[in-house]
């Protein structure tokens, strides 16, 4: 029965050692919903995990099928990729992206966790004194864990407060230390889901060139600002990408959320030529390989997996060839979860609530997988428990490194009328319980 005690649930997060839900991990705040769910017989909503809430591309299905029939299972893949995937890698960043990465600098990875994690390791080593990642706050909090279970130097900032021209004097401050080797961030972002501006990419893409910063962009919601169209493959509008504006950069392309594809861990790591082949005294000294992509391929990401599986691999490969030729609307599939996040928050503003990263310059953002709100009155960590005892599971915006007080939504898992419903009679009951 909801809404659940305060004594219930700090008994249930006790028993499972959690010690304070506001700094949970995602999976933990999952594993105490679902646990609350069965303590109080009753239906939660989660919105604190983002699952994909669409079929899996039924091209990489056919294709994972096919490769499998033919046998791939039984032997390695090449660690550095199969061409078809390289090629299809290289064609799909062109045609969505007007971005030029050569075949050979398209990696697979065990999903972008993997990407990122090991990117950061090899990142940290290049040269001496540039041992630290400057995050972009808000960001994906498992990325900010890796850095620190690697013992890798943080430099964070929340850009609430950096939009637009105020970037700029953030960036020089924190780069001219000197410490900084790498810059990472989503965009669309996880989880505020604010898109950069054509001009704070330009800002970055300097900055990075400026003070030799390599910039990881995790493009995992790729194209999802849906107040554009960026589904035509070869036309404008292109994705917008840091790579317009440095050769410094490495981009992350998931096919969890653009191909509701998460269950196989497969994504792509595409480098510019310029950073691939760069050459660094400490790779050769410790990998015996002095090129950046080398000592990543060879170096690093073999000793992580050994390969990305292989029949996965065709399944990618195959989608994005699809997307690339015009067969598969990656895009247009995707725009549910903007028709998602508009009921969603509605809902929510309906009942008291307010958008916290409300807007992308001038523009209100986008709708698309994610949003955050705040409660007046309320701190993320009090929000987030009150929800939860009303059936609503969501993570902190502190979780996430954010300076603002509220929770990140997530939209994927609500797709029925009946679930809108629902929500909207959760929140009411919470209005009720705190106006």
């Amino acid at each position: 029965m909801l809404p659940i005690s305060n004594d219930t649930l700090d008994a249930v997060a006790a028993r499972m050692g959690i010690m304070d839900i506001s700094s949970a991990t995602i999976r933990q705040i999952v594993a105490l919903s679902s646990a609350l769910e069965e303590e109080a017989d009753t239906q939660f909503l989660h919105l604190e995990l983002g699952n994909p809430g669409l079929p899996a591309s039924a091209e990489g299905v056919a294709a994972e099928i096919e490769a499998l029939r033919k046998g791939v299972a039984n032997s390695y893949p090449a660690i550095n990729g199969i061409p078809a995937l390289k090629n299809a890698g290289s064609r799909f960043i062109k045609a969505f992206m007007d971005i030029d990465i050569p075949p050979f600098a398209v990696v697979p990875t065990v999903g972008s966790m993997q990407a990122s994690f090991t990117l950061q390791l090899l990142l940290s080593q290049r040269l001496k004194g540039k041992d630290s990642i400057l995050f972009f706050n808000p960001g994906f909090p498992a990325q900010r864990h890796q850095a620190k279970v690697l013992g890798i130097g943080i430099e964070q900032f929340d850009i609430y407060d950096y939009r637009g021209k105020a970037l700029e004097a953030k960036l020089e401050e924190m780069l001219s230390k000197g410490n900084v080797t790498a810059m990472l961030f989503s965009n669309p972002n996880n989880p505020a889901w604010i898109n950069l501006t054509y001009e704070e990419l330009e800002i970055i893409g300097r900055m990075a060139t400026k003070h030799d910063v390599i910039v990881i962009e995790d493009l995992a919601y790729l194209g999802m600002d849906f107040r554009q169209d960026f589904s035509h493959p070869g036309e404008p509008p292109f994705v917008p990408s840091v790579g317009k504006y440095t050769d410094n950069f490495i981009m992350l392309i998931s096919a969890s959320k653009i191909f509701s594809y998460a269950g196989q861990r497969i994504a792509i790591v595409g480098m510019s030529e310029s950073v691939y082949k760069r050459k660094y005294e400490f790779f050769t000294e410790f990998y015996e390989m002095p090129a950046f992509g080398d000592a990543y391929v060879y170096g690093v990401l073999y000793t992580a997996s050994s390969g990305t599986s292989h029949s996965s691999q065709y399944a990618l490969a195959a989608m994005m060839d699809a997307a690339t030729d015009g067969s598969l609307d990656f895009v247009g599939e995707c725009s549910e979860y903007g028709r998602r996040s508009e009921l969603m928050k509605k809902a929510f503003t309906d009942n008291g609530f307010h958008i916290v990263y409300d807007m992308d310059g001038q523009v209100p953002i986008s709708d698309g997988f994610f949003f955050t709100v705040g409660y007046e009155g309320l701190d993320g960590k009090t929000l987030q428990k009150e929800l939860l005892r009303h059936g609503v599971a969501a993570i902190t915006l502190s979780s996430t490194g954010s300076g603002q007080e509220g929770v990140r939504v997530c939209v994927s898992k609500l797709s029925e009328d009946s679930d809108f419903r629902l929500l909207d009679e959760r929140l009411k009951c919470f209005r009720n319980e705190h106006c």
